[in-house]
């Protein structure tokens, strides 16, 4: 038996009357990458931001069905904040605080109580450790986090969502904005996350979730049409629509 982190069931989402996820039911594996992809619009960014709830903070927001974190409902068993020490996210644009490297990592766990400098020091060197930056980062910790390029921020804002120590990983198209060289550092990071953590990426590039994702499902204007095993999704598919897709005959 395969280890569900979360089980989605019936899961509708509308803005006012637009309804933007309809009956999604999805299982997500423990310790492997799902990666969703699908045209611009059809619900795959909204659907990853359900899995911690940064909807909540959008007006006119209403949601039912269930998402369950470890057998707990999110929407009604699990305190927000915690949720989202369990449930970290790293979005399309790096967004470091402009404040230094450091503090930075720290923010996190210093918000949660952490105050003793030994123990932050410990934290900030594993988690940028984590993210493959700690060489670039250890004789700048002290400087402004803004003067790293893209990739650099990106890889530091994984290894701010490392810092408290989530068990999932929400990654909302993380390459987008980088060129080839930081994407592919990226990629070779998260197959090396997926040791300790259960990861969910949102990418626009097919190629991208053929390469590191264990996992794929595919939306269509807010239908999940289907979900498998990448290898199954890209090569035999079983809906017509995600085959059109993934040949690039539309989207």
């Amino acid at each position: 038996m395969n280890n569900m982190k979360i089980t989605v069931k019936d899961l509708n989402l509308y803005y006012g009357d637009f309804q933007a996820l309809k009956n999604i039911n999805i299982d997500i594996e423990e310790r492997k990458i799902t990666a969703l992809i699908g045209p611009s619009g059809c619900g795959k960014s909204t659907f990853i931001k359900t899995l911690n709830r940064m909807n909540d903070l959008i007006e006119g927001v209403k949601i039912d069905g269930n998402v369950m974190l470890d057998g707990e409902d999110i929407y009604k068993d699990v305190d927000v904040i915690k949720l989202r020490k369990r449930v970290g996210m790293v979005f399309q644009k790096p967004n470091p605080f402009p404040m230094s490297v450091y503090d930075n990592v720290a923010y996190g766990p210093r918000s949660h109580g952490v105050k003793k400098k030994s123990i932050l020091d410990e934290i900030v060197e594993k988690s940028l450790r984590s993210a493959a930056i700690w060489d670039e980062a250890k004789d700048r910790l002290k400087k402004n986090a803004l003067g790293f390029s893209g990739g650099q921020q990106q890889r530091l804002c994984i290894a701010r969502a490392l810092a408290v120590e989530p068990e999932v990983l929400l990654m909302d198209e993380p390459t987008s904005a980088l060129d080839p060289i930081a994407t592919g550092r990226i990629e070779e990071l998260t197959e090396d996350l997926k040791k300790e953590y259960t990861i969910v990426i949102v990418t626009h590039s097919m190629q991208q979730a053929g390469r590191i994702s264990d996992k794929t499902a595919f939306f269509l204007l807010g239908d999940l049409i289907e979900m498998g095993d990448t290898k199954k999704i890209f090569s035999n598919p079983d809906d017509k629509r995600t085959e059109d897709y993934i040949t690039g005959r539309f989207g």
